[in-house]
């Protein structure tokens, strides 16, 4: 692996706020790289003695911007929306730029001489997904990659790669609306459903800090977007008149360059790949990933033909639709990674019958969206802060529930409901976030397993096979 020279960024200095899994990682990169870093945290308040053994980085609250080059903020801290963080009023004032830190990892790798190219992968839902299975075909194809971003690990923690290498970024919306100068060579905008308006003040908004996914493409590169977000079609006239590739896809439905159809991927040549054979993209929301995960590696040079064999080896990622095990023939999913209504509808839409355990910190519009998947539902556990917002849309609609609380009541007692009902499946999908009880929804994912686990006993084959 090449490290990054130590010079990059000799006589500059910047400031990190927030020192969680993206900002720790990115002060430590950047002061190993020549700036001089200065960082804060308002929660963990680091002594100095935490950066003594890295020259450069010193820890320290700030009282004033002049003089600093930029300010790295975490991402979930705000810069403008609900209200800026002091720090950040601070930067602005003084005229300092507020960047994500793959903006940073951008530069490095250009001031580094590689021409590594980067894919931003962006949507609502789907994103993680679809930047973890793009690399996995990009790998299956023998290309140098590394991913990252938003999923983990942050983009200041990947490798420098040499010219043919591609980095395969997920972007979140607070990354999206904090770049200055990074280029996607391919830039893809799954799909685009309300979330984080509370950062955003409307949907107009957050659909805004989406497409600046597409900021700085032109002529020689690609965009693609899901046939569900709203406009589609304005949006791919108007980048087309920029010069840019654009690809349309779908995964249910035909569209114009890559789709889905009975399980089988089709492009404009014919089928590609038969899904069916890759059991960890269930679903039609997974049939989308694949379109557009497809559609950016063939265009990056992946072979047509090996598409379906790297399909299938796909494991898919924790927390997805994943089964953590089986107890006496009921498979129980986790899919933690659902905090909102869409995406639970995802994982709810592959299953016929289910005990579904529900609820932490809903989002807007709670869970009324789901109602057409109710039928499905034949009890609901409810667990977490709105537990009584998601149990008043149930009693409308008739589903059967209970208000579990926490997730220790609702697993045994899924598994109670599950038997006594015969029902084949206990889903955790709780289209709502998770912050009210755990630190994000792989604890609470997580939590959901060890569950199981201690309810199962010894683990089965399946328990076994999810934890490796």
């Amino acid at each position: 692996m090449t490290p990054f020279p130590a010079d990059l960024f000799d006589g500059q200095t910047i400031g990190v706020l927030g020192l969680g899994r993206n900002g720790m990682a990115a002060a430590r990169a950047l002061a190993h790289i020549g700036a001089r870093v200065q960082a804060w945290d308002d929660t963990t308040r680091p002594d100095a003695a935490a950066g003594a053994a890295i020259p450069g980085l010193t820890f320290a609250p700030f009282t004033d911007m002049t003089g600093f080059d930029a300010l790295v903020m975490s991402p979930g801290i705000p810069h403008v929306l609900p209200a800026p963080h002091p720090v950040a009023a601070m930067a602005r004032a003084a005229g300092v730029p507020i960047l994500s830190d793959a903006d940073f990892l951008f530069q490095a790798v250009r001031r580094a001489g590689s021409r590594a190219r980067f894919v931003g992968v962006t949507g609502t839902n789907g994103k993680s997904t679809t930047t973890v299975l793009l690399a996995h075909l990009l790998r299956h194809a023998g290309i140098s990659v590394a991913e990252g971003g938003n999923l983990g690990p942050a983009a200041l923690s990947l490798p420098l790669l040499p010219d043919n290498g591609v980095y395969v970024l997920e972007m979140s919306s607070y990354m999206l609306e904090r770049l200055g100068s990074l280029h996607f060579d391919a830039a893809c905008l799954l799909n685009l459903t309300p979330d984080h308006l509370d950062r955003h003040g409307d949907m107009e908004g957050y659909s805004r800090a989406k497409l600046h996914i597409f900021d700085r493409q032109g002529t020689g590169d690609l965009a693609v977007i899901g046939n569900t977000v709203p406009r589609h079609d304005g949006l791919a006239a108007n980048l087309r008149q920029r010069g840019i590739t654009v690809m349309e896809i779908s995964g249910d439905a035909h569209a114009p360059d890559l789709w889905v159809e009975n399980h089988v991927l089709h492009d404009r040549a014919g089928a590609i790949a038969d899904l069916s054979h890759a059991p960890s993209l269930p679903g039609t929301h997974n049939a989308e990933n694949a379109a557009a995960a497809v559609a950016i590696a063939q265009w990056l040079g992946c072979p047509r033909a090996g598409t379906g064999a790297a399909l299938a080896s796909f494991d898919g990622l924790p927390h997805r639709q994943k089964t953590i095990g089986t107890i006496d023939g009921i498979r129980f999913i986790d899919d933690s990674k659902a905090t909102n209504a869409d995406a639970a509808a995802r994982a709810m839409s592959c299953h016929d019958r289910m005990i579904w355990i529900a609820g932490g910190v809903a989002k807007a519009g709670g869970i009324e969206d789901l109602s057409p998947l109710f039928a499905h539902v034949v009890h609901a556990f409810l667990i977490g802060r709105d537990a009584p917002l998601l149990a008043r849309t149930l009693e409308r609609h008739g589903v059967a529930f209970t208000m579990a609380e926490t997730m220790e009541r609702a697993v045994p007692a899924a598994l109670a409901a599950a038997r006594a009902e015969h029902v084949p499946t206990v889903l955790l999908s709780p289209a709502c976030a998770s912050f009210d009880q755990f630190t994000g929804f792989e604890a609470r994912g997580h939590r959901f397993a060890e569950l199981v686990r201690a309810l199962a006993g010894e683990p089965d084959a399946t328990a076994r096979q999810a934890r490796r």
